[in-house]
């Protein structure tokens, strides 16, 4: 018989989550998703007394931010915010960002490849690849570099909020795009022989890697930072238990307007109005720390209210800022 090769432009499959354990963790998380009607989410007075309230930064330039165009997706809100019944759904969607400093041009969470089905989500185990995998007209990264006359020659490096596969698939397409993140969520992502729930390798593999610390001062309600130019316009801030090493993009947009990039820390602002948890399905899988990710959450909600919070999938938060 002829020998069969593997398509040259598959993924490798030796990284995956194991099958086994992901469904195992399936099941009790689905049995939570049943209960959480039933869960009460109270205020914890004893850490919103510990936050610090250390302001903004004071900003000597200013960025501009786009959001890319995406199909969305409408999702169950009991899916989105733990036991949260109305409204009965919310859009969803996989956003990109790309903003402009004067330095640099750079994206935030890259999330779609072209033909992400064949050479990206294999490389997620079931159930969750049948949960998350995006609607067939999703728009890939370099489709809305084109659609909006930016060559890819012209982006800088990438900065994902964390390492998940719907925030930097979209690199697969842009191989010599460097990305900025921490040794955090670095190590956690890329050591051993399988990738941690949520992460497909292939898009950070072979790839140049710069890392930043938070070992800057608290901002606002979080208690490290990073100023990513040294002007006060691109600031992280911790937003650690979603995963090891998320972060939050502060940006300083002019006329002391800020808005925050959120990421997965929340899905929806609904999270943070009601100050609740992920969905318990699939919230117990992608969540690394539960608790930590509540504990961003309060921080989230007790934000300065000049500052917009924008979270990734948000499709609501990201609309004002698309364009093309």
């Amino acid at each position: 018989m002829p020998r069969t090769t593997r398509n040259a432009d598959a993924p490798d499959l030796s990284s995956r989550t194991p099958q086994l354990r992901v469904l195992a963790r399936s099941v009790g998380a689905v049995t939570a998703l049943l209960l959480d009607p039933l869960r009460s989410d109270r205020p914890d007075a004893a850490f919103e007394s510990t936050l610090p309230d250390a302001g903004l930064p004071t900003p000597t330039a200013a960025v501009t931010l786009t959001a890319f165009a995406q199909v969305t997706r409408s999702v169950p809100t009991m899916a989105i915010v733990r036991g949260l019944r109305e409204p009965t759904t919310v859009l969803n969607a996989m956003t990109t960002f790309l903003v402009r400093h004067p330095s640099a041009t750079f994206l935030i969470d890259p999330a779609i490849c072209d033909d992400i089905r064949g050479r990206v989500l294999p490389q997620l185990p079931q159930p969750m690849r049948a949960v998350v995998t995006p609607p067939s007209d999703v728009i890939s990264v370099t489709r809305s570099l084109g659609s909006l006359g930016i060559p890819e020659d012209e982006i800088d490096f990438a900065l994902p909020t964390h390492l998940h596969w719907d925030h930097v698939a979209g690199l697969v397409d842009l191989p010599l795009v460097p990305i900025r993140t921490s040794h955090a969520e670095w190590d956690w992502a890329m050591s051993g022989p399988r990738a941690p729930q949520g992460v497909v390798r292939r898009p950070l593999e072979n790839r140049a890697v710069t890392f930043y610390d938070l070992a800057g001062p608290p901002v606002l309600t979080f208690e490290r930072s990073h100023d990513l130019f040294g002007d006060g316009s691109v600031v992280l801030v911790d937003m650690a238990g979603h995963t090891p090493g998320s972060v939050g993009v502060l940006l300083h947009v002019g006329a002391g307007d800020w808005v925050l990039m959120a990421g997965d820390a929340v899905w929806h602002l609904l999270q943070v109005e009601k100050v609740r948890p992920t969905a318990s399905f699939p919230g117990r899988l992608t969540d690394n720390d539960r608790a930590g990710a509540m504990r961003t959450i309060r921080r989230l909600a007790a934000l300065d209210r000049r500052v917009t919070i924008v979270p990734t999938h948000d499709h609501d938060a990201t609309a004002r800022y698309v364009r093309g």
